[in-house]
């Protein structure tokens, strides 16, 4: 049995910046169960996909144009489509709508999965569009006008209204599986790659220069939402030089970095994006994992994968009441209101001081991590989806 997945944008700057996004999971779970996995999409970007994600994944990349050329390059991917299921990453007119016409022309199943609330992003369901006739004119007719760009907020709106026509559907969070319905499949974490005992915390701390410090670590790229902010006017508050927020990894969208470092920069520490298998290694290095997330739509949709980072890695986390986070932590962690650096400052005084028994809540997490969130677990999740889709194929 094969499984052809459907990526929007598998550009250096999309789904292929890195090897730990929703495809590269969902290709590690479904191998766990026997199935051959092929990777398609389109490069709407201009960048190549990461090394990383090229060299160790079967890639199919046709290049993305703007419509009216977006057809040919449709007429492309749909003929390179050769699994027995096509899972469908997001409902994109690019992924959802290529798999119903590939289910039409072939009847092959599509299985749709939705890792995140990409209208959302766009205004969600208060986007206002078009405002005029005038306007979608412009948007048409111009050379580069925004209609002729499969990711305009417009398409968005008409691929959720497709959702109802996939033979199955599967989310990772409560948030998506109230507005989407479908099965809970969680982000596996690679638990023998993320394994505490495997690593010396002492060697990746001098490694990285942080043998000085007491370090509080978001071992991701920082962006407003994610609550970096919070936790640096914690250590304000609690104003002990040898507390350090490590970044690792900067914002591919913005200069939110920099900001971040003109008011912070006693606090921070900022280390360059590692590959997936280098990142072990480094939560090693961290004494706790914050996952300070600020509460909006976006956040309440999302897996936090740095969650399941500490949490393999058997670290005292500090992560905020927001969406799922408090399901996927349960009692293995420390949990604060959103947006309240008095409650993280109260928490990594306390963690420090009984720095022993945050240890215990570490390694509670990692067990919950290994029975929840493994791919073992993710593939389990899986199984119950697709074989009902291919009993006799």
């Amino acid at each position: 049995m094969k499984v052809s997945i459907l990526s929007h944008d598998l550009s250096g700057s999309g789904a292929a910046r890195w090897a730990a996004s929703r495809p590269f999971l969902l290709y590690q779970a479904l191998q766990q169960l026997g199935y051959e996995v092929e990777i398609l999409g389109f490069n709407f970007g201009d960048r190549p996909p990461n090394p990383a994600v090229r060299d160790r994944f079967p890639l199919t990349l046709i290049p993305g144009q703007p419509l009216p050329q977006f057809w040919q390059s449709a007429h492309r991917l749909r003929r390179a489509i050769s699994g027995d299921i096509v899972y469908a990453l997001r409902p994109y007119l690019t992924t959802l709508g290529l798999a119903l016409w590939h289910r039409w022309r072939t009847r092959t199943p599509v299985v749709l999965d939705v890792d995140d609330w990409v209208l959302g992003w766009c205004g969600g369901d208060d986007l206002r569009y078009p405002t005029s006739l005038k306007q979608v004119a412009r948007d048409i007719l111009k050379p580069n006008g925004a209609l002729r760009h499969l990711d305009h907020p417009l398409y968005l709106r008409w691929a959720e209204k497709l959702v109802p026509r996939a033979d199955a559907v599967t989310i990772h969070s409560q948030f998506l599986q109230d507005r989407f319905g479908g099965a809970y499949v969680p982000n596996g974490k690679d638990v023998d790659l993320f394994d505490p005992a495997r690593c010396d915390r002492t060697a990746s701390r001098d490694r990285y220069g942080l043998s000085d410090y007491r370090v509080l670590m978001f071992p991701g790229a920082p962006r407003p939402y994610k609550g970096i902010e919070d936790v640096l006017l914690a250590l304000d508050q609690l104003d002990q030089p040898d507390l350090r927020l490590v970044i690792v990894g900067g914002s591919p969208y913005d200069d939110y970095d920099r900001h971040l470092h003109h008011r912070w920069a006693r606090w921070l520490i900022q280390l360059p994006i590692q590959p997936a298998h280098i990142m072990p290694d480094l939560v090693a290095a961290a004494d706790i994992i914050v996952v300070p997330q600020r509460d909006t739509p976006i956040t309440r949709a999302q897996f936090p994968l740095k969650l399941t980072d500490g949490m393999a890695m058997a670290k005292p986390i500090i992560a905020s009441r927001v969406g799922d986070i408090p399901t996927l932590l349960g009692d293995t962690g420390f949990l604060v209101e959103p947006e309240s650096p008095a409650a993280i400052a109260a928490q990594i005084q306390w963690i420090f001081t009984h720095y022993d028994r945050a240890l215990t809540l570490g390694q509670q997490a990692r067990n919950r991590c290994i029975a929840q969130y493994s791919f073992a677990a993710m593939a389990a999740r899986l199984a119950e989806v697709l074989t009902p889709l291919t009993p006799n194929r």
